[in-house]
């Protein structure tokens, strides 16, 4: 039997009142084109990977 690869998760926007910037503690905006969480306080963009943020300073991209 052949595996068959799920769909990928969405990211849940809800999940924006729970989470915050890692370094400033700031409020995050989703971008969903670009599939990102967007710190303007840190100037960094956290990215989304199959649905799940990556909340790590290290993998940001600075904006």
């Amino acid at each position: 039997m052949e595996a068959v690869n799920p769909e990928p998760r969405a990211f849940d926007p809800h999940m924006l009142e729970a989470l915050v910037c890692p370094v400033t503690h700031s409020r995050l905006k989703y971008d969903a084109e670009a599939q990102e969480l967007i710190s303007e306080a840190a100037g960094l963009a956290f990215p989304i990977r199959g649905g799940i943020p990556i909340m790590l300073a290290d993998e940001a991209r600075k904006l």
